[in-house]
């Protein structure tokens, strides 16, 4: 789509902030006004607006892209969208432990242990761990703790939540950046623990860095997000 505006604003609106091009109210996808909750994070989204150039990329917006899921309502479907996040639990990575070598045994000790000990002080979640290749199953306390959690957040905080639990393959890492009990850089080291521990014997190629730095990118996107609320 070709740039159809020339300046870009933020401005105080009831109930929140707007972004406006050239004056005029930015609207969702489903036509909704794009009003956000801070002026931080209207500050990010007006922001992306700014920097585009002849054409507008989506794709180079992602903070656009997650306020505008959260001012949606996740068009209709945040139930699903609460339930499918929430289902991570069921196969988090943290609980998938390595039986060798030992190097590896210590630094999934030294870096998932706090992260499984937090989501239990926090949540009340206490998930079981395997070192076996059979799946571990949860307790339905634990999962049902962990699903009040994913309820308890509104719609932005929901949004980065989604993201960064797909991005990293585990819920307690995502509930952590949403929490910021760690930053996304920590979020990155314990989401890529194994594929870094591999990188370090055998060396990376270029699809895995490619797919790491995307990665790497979505953390530290959510990172912003909250940051912003």
């Amino acid at each position: 789509m070709k740039r159809f505006y020339e300046k870009v604003g933020v401005e105080e609106a009831p109930g929140g902030w707007e972004v406006r091009l050239d004056g005029r109210a930015m609207r969702t996808p489903a036509r909704q006004p794009f009003r956000l909750p801070t002026r931080a994070l209207a500050d990010l989204v007006a922001d992306e607006w700014a920097a585009q150039g002849e054409k507008i990329d989506h794709q180079s917006m992602p903070l656009t892209r997650m306020a505008g899921t959260a001012v949606d309502g996740f068009a209709g479907r945040r139930e699903d969208t609460r339930r499918a996040v929430a289902r991570f639990a069921e196969a988090d990575m943290l609980c998938y432990w390595a039986d060798q070598p030992q190097r590896l045994i210590e630094r999934q000790q030294a870096q998932w242990r706090p992260l499984l000990d937090w989501a239990e002080d926090r949540f009340g979640a206490r998930l079981q761990v395997t070192s076996s290749l059979n799946p571990v199953r949860q307790s339905p306390a634990a999962l049902e703790a962990l699903e009040r959690a994913v309820r308890s957040y509104d719609d932005f905080r929901l949004a980065g939540l989604s993201v960064a639990a797909g991005a990293a393959g585990s819920l307690v890492i995502g509930l952590a950046l949403v929490e910021r009990r760690v930053d996304a850089a920590a979020a990155f080291e314990a989401a890529q623990l194994d594929e870094s521990f591999q990188i370090e014997e055998w060396g990376e190629d270029a699809e895995a860095a490619h797919r790491r730095a995307a990665i790497r990118g979505e953390l530290a996107r959510v990172e912003r997000l909250v940051g912003a609320l």
